[in-house]
């Protein structure tokens, strides 16, 4: 086991924690006050190659190895929330799946211009009556000719406004329940489709949020990704991916956390001496540090798998369900340590806050993630080798 990230990989790293110190610290905390999406971001990641970091070179990507993504991720989290979830939604639930299920043809005309930051993608699975139970979304596509007409509704979309692609679950055959839900690229352009922001949110609110429609959208019969009947495989392949990234989100967010507090402990004194000397201020310093530890290492295990080509469900799960409880813990501390200022903008920490709630509830909430992690210790629970794995990283 090597505990060392390579030069690349550390170069990497300072590069974003740069980005992020002049390009979002300076302006996220009147973006959010203010609910603002800027999405002129997208195109500075896209200049720095980070759009499409760990897709292949013949993509259009920068072909370093999947744990370049979590870097990417943990370093714009540490910024905020909702510009680790632009990189998740583009790259994990949308560029990663089209590299993964695609065809060459697709590859070319989807992931290749995403991978370069040209195009943006999004991923739309959720709706209203259809969260944890996937098997319950009512959006459908009927075959009609050489296209499909799909007609539904989709929420909670990561950006819904300003995507240029999505990729769309929808029942081709309602009987077969699961079996019959497939996966369709679809346009922002196709007539009928159109996109609304959702405002009043707790958290993540300088990030583009909202719902899809779907009004008799013709989808060429090309943009079916996969076969028919597999969407739902796909949609869990794809959030193996997401949860990766959202994992590696929150160590950002510890990190954070951390940082925060132990300058606000450097600054603030109480009964005569630096908050930080008291014990129970440092206990909670402990905690955020002993969680920022364990769950990098649960992120970059599960990163280190995919480099190797291999299934990672059942860490990926684990290393998503903790990290973001860890993070959650690690805010709501932060306040502690802040007193009455953690609940003032006048400090991020009350940011940190709200918006480590969104991830402990998507991709999985914190109890999905527990009955998973049961089932497999009872030995209830299986995983097997796909038809299409993700591939493993070039540089293996």
């Amino acid at each position: 086991m090597d505990f060392n990230f390579s030069e690349e990989l550390t170069m990497l790293r300072n590069t974003v924690r740069s980005f992020v110190d002049n390009e979002i610290m300076p302006h996220i905390a009147e973006w959010d006050r203010e609910g603002k999406f800027d999405p002129s971001i997208m195109k500075r990641l896209a200049d720095l190659g980070l759009m499409g970091v760990c897709i292949p070179e013949e993509y259009g990507g920068s072909g370093m190895d999947y744990n370049a993504l979590a870097i990417v991720c943990e370093e714009l989290e540490r910024g905020d929330t909702a510009f680790r979830t632009s990189v998740s939604v583009h790259t994990g639930l949308n560029s990663m799946s089209i590299l993964q299920w695609g065809t060459e043809e697709q590859k070319q005309k989807y992931l290749t211009p995403q991978a370069k930051g040209e195009k943006v993608g999004a991923f739309g699975l959720t709706e209203p009556g259809a969260g944890s139970d996937v098997v319950a979304l009512r959006t459908t596509a009927k075959k009609d000719g050489d296209h499909y007409i799909l007609n539904g509704q989709k929420s909670w979309i990561s950006l819904c406004d300003s995507a240029d692609h999505f990729l769309v679950f929808a029942y081709t055959d309602k009987d077969k329940k699961h079996h019959g839900i497939s996966a369709f690229i679809v346009e922002r352009t196709f007539e009928g489709f159109s996109s609304k922001a959702t405002k009043g949110k707790l958290g993540i609110r300088s990030g583009n949020t909202g719902e899809l429609f779907f009004d008799n959208v013709k989808v060429p019969k090309e943009n079916l990704l996969g076969k028919e009947g597999e969407g739902f495989k796909i949609a869990m392949a794809s959030l193996d991916n997401g949860r990766f990234t959202v994992a590696a989100g929150a160590v950002g967010q510890i990190r954070a956390c951390l940082e925060a507090s132990v300058k606000y402990c450097h600054e603030r004194e109480t009964f005569g001496k630096p908050i930080g000397q008291h014990q129970l201020v440092k206990q909670m310093l402990a905690n955020m540090e002993a969680g920022l530890q364990m769950s990098s290492m649960l992120v970059y295990r599960a990163g280190e798998l995919k480099n190797e080509g291999k299934r990672n469900t059942r860490e990926t799960s684990l290393a998503k369900w903790q990290a973001c409880d860890f993070a959650n813990k690690a805010a709501d501390d932060a306040v502690q340590v802040h007193g009455a200022y953690g609940y003032s903008d006048e400090y991020p920490v009350e940011r940190y806050l709200r918006n480590s709630k969104a991830p402990v509830i998507y991709e999985g909430t914190r109890e999905v993630h527990t009955l998973m992690q049961a089932d497999y210790v009872l030995g209830y629970r299986q995983d097997k080798e796909l038809n299409k794995m993700l591939p493993a990283w070039e540089g293996k």
